[in-house]
């Protein structure tokens, strides 16, 4: 399967993303009529549009990106593979969208470029794209899809892939990662808890570490998918660097609900 893929060819990513504000009331109230409607048909048992504000996260037009985790793998002396990772992150969205570009433009001018992530062609890039219009900054190549023919798109989605044609299938990293054997990179927070930890634990740190566990996972399991070798713990580095950091000191509902 995937013969025609290098996987030396392939930067992996994931992204974390939060709502804009930590709570519905501290939106303008434009913004809250938009949310009211997008949301009301979300809402259940009674729930109103503000209890459920918490799921803006996953939509890019109420949310904003807290980190982006990427690596690609290389091969060592012996020939045993290696992963090499690095995150831009922080609650500056447009600075840590700029530092990505950075990272996608030197990888890309050094290889024939794919860009690989889980459910990445519904979420990943079109959130960081979309994200990176509205900050006001241009995309990457590899990001700006308009006009391109389907075999002209440089993405790949290991979601995608195993769907096999089968458009109904959702299966999540989680699922693919247990039956190929693969270590959870769920093993601390999921997806659920992200918002919660950003805005009320204020751990960004923590947010990074998982985001880049599930990078490494779907490395692996693209390497499965091809039947090659997975990549041993001893070989893989990250040269992300964790400052003394804390998300933006704003008054928190205690009711704040994580994203999807």
């Amino acid at each position: 399967m995937l013969h025609h893929i290098q996987p030396e060819n392939v930067l992996f990513l994931d992204i974390e993303t939060v709502s804009q504000h930590p709570d519905f009331h501290q939106l303008d109230e434009t913004t809250q009529h938009l949310w009211e409607q997008k949301a009301a048909s979300m809402c259940k048992d009674g729930q109103t549009p503000a209890d459920i504000y918490g799921r803006a996260g996953i939509y890019a037009e109420f949310g904003k990106i807290v980190c982006i985790s990427a690596g690609f793998i290389y091969h060592l002396p012996d020939h045993q593979p290696a992963f090499r990772l690095k995150s831009c992150f922080g609650d500056d969205e447009p600075k840590l969208l700029k530092d990505f570009s950075e990272v996608v433009t030197r990888f890309g001018n050094q290889h024939n470029m794919l860009l690989c992530a889980h459910n990445g062609k519904e979420f990943d890039f079109p959130y960081i794209a979309r994200r990176m219009l509205v900050n006001g900054i241009a995309l990457p190549a590899v990001l700006d899809t308009a006009g391109k023919k389907p075999w002209e798109v440089s993405f790949l989605d290991t979601m995608e892939l195993w769907r096999f044609g089968d458009y109904k299938c959702y299966t999540s990293l989680k699922v693919l990662t247990h039956i190929f054997g693969i270590p959870s990179p769920k093993d601390d927070i999921d997806g659920s808890q992200v918002a919660s930890v950003y805005w009320l634990e204020k751990d960004l740190s923590r947010i990074v570490r998982y985001c880049e566990k599930d990078v490494l996972a779907i490395a692996q399991l693209l390497l499965r998918y091809k039947g090659m070798k997975t990549i041993l713990p001893e070989n893989v580095s990250s040269t992300t660097i964790f400052e003394k950091h804390q998300t933006s000191k704003v008054p928190v509902a205690a009711h704040i609900q994580a994203g999807d």
